[in-house]
């Protein structure tokens, strides 16, 4: 590829942690802008040594921090002291777009409010994401995905089988999810400044990506539908689309439809439930869901899994195996498709996952390692203006790590 992609020149200053905010902005990198990571003196960015606590896969790369830092410059700012704020200020005035994740109140406090940043800069971008929005009884409150993403939006207690107690969901998921939206928001934000020149304060809410993701059953709920009960495995409401278990104990889910009933009755060997009436239509199916769920699991149950690829393809009917994240990983139609690309400059680790978006025809940037704590911050603060006796007494006041902590840091 060459040096141009499709953001070239954007400049992205990222001052958010945990995923979704960091995220977002990596999905930017991807395509060649320039994005500014922002931390806080000491530990920094709280991803940095979460990503691998329990539930998460432990390892001895710090695979989480690279999969949503990528690519991007690193700095270490107190943006509590003066000397902190004359940095914000210019990197502000630098960027086309700043990216936050600090609640309402702090954000003023560290002089990161949307009027401050747009009275630096009135073409910014300004794109922020909260837990519960920035209105109603809870906006002030702290989320994490599994709190307003996946709890509140009716996500979770709709996601387990009947008499199962909630469990918990996949770490970050709802946040990479979320990552889309905010990406998606800047970017038509983006779209506008072209057409108007004018910036703009963009976000979402972790609580409306759940909902999004809900939307199914609460716009049902909305139009004052009948839910169906949770799903029950051993009588779904429809046992055409459930789960189930071969000989060699592997677990697929069948995703089957009337149309593809006689298809199905060819491959489990019982051509004769055709001639059934309880299966005559869907009201049937559903009547007599615990039957067939029965007859269906002995025989999926009486041969391996490669007999029933091999049966179902040849009936054109859909399935899946349930792979684990293990199996998944390995999975040659992720690296066909560039789903997992090559990580350079990290020790243990030669791969990550890609972001979801693609432009066919149009090559993304190479990814890189994410920057140490501080990495770049001489380099940056050069770029900026601030000449060796500034950034030296920046040094002395604090706002910035002194040359061995620094080094310490890393």
């Amino acid at each position: 590829m060459t040096d141009e992609s499709v953001f070239t020149g954007l400049k992205v200053l990222d001052v958010s942690s945990f995923i979704a905010g960091p995220a977002a902005a990596t999905v930017l990198s991807d395509f060649g802008a320039d994005v500014i990571k922002i931390e806080p003196p000491g530990q920094g960015d709280p991803q940095r040594r979460l990503g691998s606590l329990p539930p998460s896969p432990r390892a001895r790369a710090n695979y989480s921090w690279h999969l949503a830092n990528r690519n991007k410059r690193g700095m270490v700012i107190d943006l509590k002291s003066p000397g902190g704020t004359r940095i914000l200020k210019r990197l502000v005035e630098w960027a086309d777009v700043v990216i936050t994740n600090f609640p309402h109140g702090t954000r003023e406090k560290l002089h990161l409010g949307y009027e401050e940043v747009a009275g630096w800069n009135p073409r910014v971008v300004y794109a922020d994401i909260t837990g519960f929005g920035d209105a109603g009884p809870d906006a002030g409150q702290p989320g994490f995905d599994v709190t307003a993403y996946w709890s509140r939006s009716g996500l979770l207690a709709s996601t387990r089988d009947a008499g199962a107690p909630p469990t918990v969901p996949v770490w970050g998921s709802g946040d990479y999810m979320s990552a889309i939206g905010i990406y998606a928001a800047i970017v038509t934000a983006l779209y506008r400044r072209e057409r108007t020149g004018q910036g703009t304060s963009v976000g979402t809410s972790l609580l409306a990506e759940g909902v999004w993701a809900t939307g199914t059953l609460v716009a049902g709920a909305l139009a004052g539908g009948t839910p169906f009960r949770l799903h029950d495995r051993k009588a779904p409401s429809n046992p055409l689309v459930n789960p189930y278990r071969t000989a060699d104990d592997e677990w697929f889910m069948l995703v089957a439809s009337p149309p593809h009933w006689p298809g199905l009755t060819r491959a489990i060997g019982h051509p004769e439930l055709l001639d059934d009436p309880r299966f005559a239509d869907i009201e049937g199916f559903v009547k007599n869901s615990a039957a067939l769920t029965e007859l269906l699991d002995a025989e999926f149950h009486s041969r391996p899994f490669a007999h029933w690829k091999e049966t179902l393809d040849r009936e054109r009917i859909t399935y899946s195996l349930l792979q684990t994240p293990e199996v998944t990983a390995q999975d040659p139609q992720l690296r066909a498709n560039d789903i997992v690309v090559p990580l350079e400059g990290v020790s243990g680790l030669e791969y990550t996952v890609n972001s979801p978006v693609n432009l066919r025809g149009v090559a993304k940037v190479p990814a890189k390692r994410g920057p140490d704590l501080g990495e770049h911050n001489d380099e940056i603060l050069a770029e900026l203006g601030f000449g060796p006796a500034e950034i030296a007494e920046l040094r002395t006041q604090g706002a910035i790590p002194g040359t061995a902590e620094a080094e310490e840091s890393r």
